[in-house]
């Protein structure tokens, strides 16, 4: 089938907490850093590493929803959904995200409750409370100055419907088809485009959408947490046995495309896609 001349944007998703579900918008501002509200807050271990689905699927089945205030709002199936207030900036700990250390703040007690009880296990809930200064991106993709939130590393995701498509027709034809059709849920996206062909990302490496113009900084090198149902937390195989086969970039198993807003903008479902460079 034809694509339409002009791809757009079908989904915008947030994901307030590392790791765990987020939500659909309309329209997102998006700041130097990634989308208001998107990975600013993130579970740790008592050693202050960060937690994912990789060691942790049961985070798939908590919720966040930022609030106008920057407080989060936790949810998870039986469980009281709880508002956690943004911690006044005093008193940085020290927590690990790849490596790397990040100075962030703590969550109040009820928090670090809420989320322990979760995952049976002994956690704490941390807040990113400056942005601008406390990641930087890794230098190697990144302009002086330019910075992260909790993201894995950079400060928008981005993935289209034409290439899941395209990736779900390979799992289909593969040795494990009842792992398919994957949802685009499992590679967490902030922004997807309709309207283009298959893998059209590869080749992008400037794009505007809507009125904000993106650096595209690096294909989006798949973990684990692809393979965990975000419903359910149980894993499978798929897609990283399919990508393994058929979307080897080196080393790295890749879909979507990580990129950097060269200035802040709004951003809105059926913004249109222009590819600049």
């Amino acid at each position: 089938m034809e694509s339409p001349s002009q791809p757009a944007v079908s989904q915008l998703n947030v994901y307030p907490v590392k790791s765990v579900g987020g939500y659909r918008l309309d329209e997102v501002p998006v700041e130097p850093w990634g989308p208001l509200g998107d990975r600013r807050w993130m579970v740790v271990d008592a050693a202050g590493k960060a937690v994912t689905q990789r060691e942790r699927a049961r985070l798939a089945l908590a919720a966040a929803r930022a609030l106008p205030d920057g407080s989060v709002r936790l949810s998870a199936p039986g469980r009281e959904d709880l508002t956690v207030a943004v911690p006044e900036p005093i008193g940085p700990v020290a927590v690990t995200l790849f490596g790397k250390k990040v100075e962030a703040i703590a969550a109040d007690e009820a928090a670090h409750a809420w989320f322990s009880e979760h995952l049976g296990a002994e956690v704490r809930l941390v807040h990113l409370d400056d942005p601008a200064t406390r990641r930087p991106i890794d230098p190697d993709f990144a302009l002086p100055g330019e910075t992260v939130s909790f993201a894995d590393g950079f400060p928008l995701l981005i993935a289209t419907t034409a290439s899941l498509d395209a990736l779900n027709a390979l799992i289909a034809q593969g040795d494990r088809p009842h792992e398919g059709p994957l949802p685009m849920n499992r590679f967490r996206p902030n922004v997807v485009i309709d309207g283009t062909e298959a893998w059209a990302e590869d080749h992008w490496s400037r794009i505007a959408v809507g009125d904000v113009v993106f650096r595209v900084a690096k294909p989006c090198g798949r973990c684990v947490i692809t393979t965990t149902d975000q419903a359910s937390a149980e894993r499978g195989r798929e897609p990283l046995r399919t990508l393994g086969r058929h979307r080897r970039f080196g080393t790295k198993l890749v879909f979507g495309q990580n990129v950097v807003p060269e200035s802040p903008g709004v951003i809105r479902t059926g913004d249109p896609l222009r590819v600049l460079a």
